[in-house]
């Protein structure tokens, strides 16, 4: 698919999708970009930890444990939670513009790693379009088209070294379906159709394309795939049914306040939030294409005198928001962005603004949602309990030591109950 092929669609989908309060994905197609990191798995080379183990036709290869994915800690009595902040990527794929590469690059230096949710037909062929089989709709046809040779080629490169920096691999699944016959009206059934094909065009892209002179992607899919965001934030209830089905463990599809998470149908619930909107008198979902709708409507270049100052108040939204937590519940703040250029770039600016001034400092965790899951799994029940109980923007009165300690506070003097005070 050309780059302009992709651009257009974009547009047509902004128009699709109008003011309404959802995170629409869009294409992408080819650049040159090498694999990035620790050496990847090539077909009879070694990996990370040793010989690969190929699988299938050597799309994909088991490496070993995933680099750079250290094991949870759990909080410790009276420990004051750290401030966990996700940027995630919805249609994840390189194109002639490299911002999946860009991306990559910033995080890195600033000692941050991220979650990456490829749409499977960013590793299918427009020659091949008709192995998908869309639910609802005629095969051979997506709503963000297909890729060629060069696109999947560096889109692969792409994957490939973000694995083995510790990011995490996940999915927006296939063609991106919106509206009336999309994917809000996708029954359980279909959703695990959707899942199983997305799965299939990351396991069989060799196949599918001919390719053999490139590198194996270094992960067992089947395990990697633990969550992913429907289109437009759209058929969530079936979604979250069918991927409990098949062993997800999270799910990122919906919107939320910005407190602690809690499971919802068998899933952690780990919603992008609703920030302070700056310069407005309202909040805004942390997205970029939300930002992008309340500021320029469906135009996705809008008037150039105004993109700066739009990229500021998207920086500053954001900034407010992780002030929000960081000052007060410590809720981890969940970003969502894609990779794109809307008004001018004004919005991949102010991501990487954000980037650079929260994820370097020392107690602050810029991470993929898997580690977040992660750490959520790994602490005890009731303190989880606890950090729920806490309002937006709100700190314990009493001090964290004393809020997540584990003995009971002192009755106050006074109380019926409470011990003799001397005089």
């Amino acid at each position: 698919m050309a780059t302009t092929h992709r651009i257009a669609a974009g547009v047509a989908l902004a128009a699709v999708c109008g003011a309404a309060l959802v995170g629409c994905g869009t294409g992408a197609t080819g650049s040159k970009e090498g694999a990035h990191g620790p050496a990847a798995a090539v077909p009879g080379a070694a990996g990370p930890q040793g010989a690969p183990r190929l699988i299938g036709d050597g799309s994909t290869a088991y490496t070993g444990a995933q680099p750079h994915l250290p094991a949870p800690d759990k909080l410790k009595p009276g420990q004051k939670p750290p401030q966990f902040v996700v940027f995630s990527w919805d249609g994840a794929g390189e194109d002639g513009r490299k911002l999946f590469s860009h991306v990559r690059k910033v995080a890195k230096a600033n000692r941050a790693t991220m979650t990456y949710f490829l749409s499977g037909v960013y590793l299918l062929p427009e020659s091949r379009r008709e192995l998908y089989r869309p639910p609802g709709h005629s095969p051979g046809t997506s709503e963000i088209g297909f890729n060629d040779a060069e696109g999947i080629r560096n889109t692969l490169g792409q994957l490939r070294g973000a694995w083995l920096d510790g990011n995490e691999i996940g999915t927006h699944f296939n063609g991106n379906f919106c509206g009336p016959g999309g994917v809000s009206e996708w029954s359980v059934a279909e959703w695990r159709s959707e899942i199983a094909q997305a799965k299939s065009f990351v396991r069989s892209w060799r196949t599918n394309t001919g390719m053999k002179d490139v590198p194996s992607l270094p992960f067992d899919y089947d395990k990697e795939l633990i969550g992913g965001r429907t289109p437009c934030l759209e058929g969530r209830k079936n979604f979250v049914k069918a991927a409990r089905q098949l062993g997800f463990r999270y799910d990122t599809s919906g919107v939320a306040n910005q407190v602690w998470p809690s499971r919802k149908g068998g899933l952690w619930d780990l919603s992008m939030q609703l920030v302070p909107f700056a310069g407005h008198s309202y909040e805004q979902l942390a997205m970029d294409y939300n930002f992008m709708v309340n500021q320029s409507g469906t135009l996705t270049q809008g008037d150039p005198a105004k993109r700066r100052t739009w990229g500021d108040e998207v920086r500053d939204s954001l900034l407010k928001g992780f002030r929000r937590a960081y000052d007060g519940n410590r809720a981890p703040l969940i970003i969502g962005n894609h990779f794109e250029s809307w008004n001018g770039g004004t919005y991949m600016r102010a991501l990487d603004q954000v980037i650079e001034k929260v994820c370097t400092r020392a107690d602050v965790r810029c991470v993929s949602f898997r580690r977040l899951a992660d750490w959520l799994d790994a602490q005890d029940p009731a303190t989880l309990d606890k950090l729920r109980g806490l309002n937006v923007g709100q700190a314990p009165k009493q001090g964290w030591a004393s809020f997540l300690s584990r003995r009971p506070a002192p009755a106050p003097k006074g109380v019926p109950g409470a011990p003799a005070v001397r005089p």
